[in-house]
């Protein structure tokens, strides 16, 4: 993913928690957000920015920002200002944002194209999160 900001891996050693993943079950919800989100063509659905712009500050790829967003959904996180608190305090949807962290603005504009572009997934994805 070049000409992405890029986060840290969920699987990279630290000081403090050490790997992220060890913190988070085997049966938590992240878990198939993460392999929902990356298992889909975001380009084919139609979300812009899945091919970074050559000139300009590197984005967030989109595949991270759906992640942040359906984690938001499943939890009933409505607010982008608290779900950036929560990318800063939850460890579970830290390894799945893969530790970034932003400005609440940064994800204003996910919600609207996300719900255009993606509603016929939601039902594959909710009953797995029971």
């Amino acid at each position: 993913m070049k000409r992405f900001i890029q986060g840290e891996h969920r699987t990279q050693s630290t000081l403090l928690p050490e790997i992220l993943d060890d913190y988070v079950i085997a049966e938590n919800p992240v878990r198939v957000i993460d392999v929902f989100v990356d298992n889909l063509d975001l380009k084919q659905l139609g979300f812009e920015g899945v091919t970074p712009a050559v000139t300009g500050r590197p984005s967030y790829h989109p595949a991270v920002m759906l992640k942040l967003y359906i984690y938001g959904y499943l939890n009933r996180v409505q607010s982008s200002r608290r779900l950036e608190r929560e990318a800063q305090r939850n460890i579970e949807l830290m390894g799945l944002i893969e530790r970034l962290a932003w400005a609440w603005n940064s994800s204003l504009r996910l919600p609207t194209e996300a719900t255009t572009r993606t509603p016929r997934y939601w039902p594959a994805i909710t009953p797995a999160s029971k």
